[in-house]
């Protein structure tokens, strides 16, 4: 009989488009892992970095820490935290994809296409108006953190995954699949995402 063939899956979203819940979905139909808060205690372990610098520097990119960052880069001895830290989880997640899982964020749709390691990639998207109910029961977030902190969380993530792989986050050609979770929301995406993972087979 023929061994299911499980691909890795990765997943990048705007800030409160649910990756997390569609991450969550995928993995206990599919009996596979998911990661993605765990990329920053795997990545600790990996880079040595305290949890605090990797939770700031592991998937966000301000522009003013973008230009400095290429400035300092220009001279040869230099080596940033962010460049540290985004290597570390590169190697964390090179050797997460060893085994079929489901990763969250962390450019790791590019690093597995660079590595050569074919991945079923989505993006996730919505209206804020979508966004706004899921943002207020993240549990970490207090009152302040409206849509506006939700639109700058999103460009410091836009400009981190531009820095590392060249592309920009929202290019629907790098994926496999592009949805507004608004719209469909999660449990379609997840179903058809799992139609798919069935054909492959």
């Amino acid at each position: 009989m023929k061994e299911k063939k499980i691909p890795v899956i990765t997943i990048n979203r705007e800030y409160g488009a649910g990756g997390r819940a569609l991450a969550s979905i995928l993995s206990e139909k599919l009996g596979i892992p998911y990661y993605d808060s765990d990329f920053v205690k795997k990545t600790v372990e990996e880079s040595g970095y305290d949890k605090e610098d990797v939770e700031r520097e592991g998937e966000e990119m301000s522009r003013s820490s973008k230009v400095l960052h290429d400035f300092l880069n220009s001279t040869v001895s230099y080596n940033s935290s962010h460049d540290a830290i985004f290597n570390a989880e590169k190697k964390v997640i090179l050797k997460l994809a060893e085994s079929p899982c489901i990763m969250v964020g962390r450019c790791a749709d590019r690093i597995l296409s660079d590595a050569g390691i074919d991945t079923v990639s989505i993006y996730l998207h919505a209206s804020m108006e979508n966004k706004k109910g899921r943002i207020e029961e993240i549990a970490e977030n207090d009152e302040q953190k409206t849509g506006k902190y939700a639109a700058e969380h999103d460009k410091k993530r836009r400009t981190f995954y531009k820095n590392y792989t060249g592309s920009e986050i929202f290019d629907a050609g790098n994926y496999t699949f592009c949805f507004d979770s608004g719209r469909l929301g999660i449990p379609l995406c997840a179903d058809i995402v799992l139609k798919f993972v069935e054909q492959m087979n």
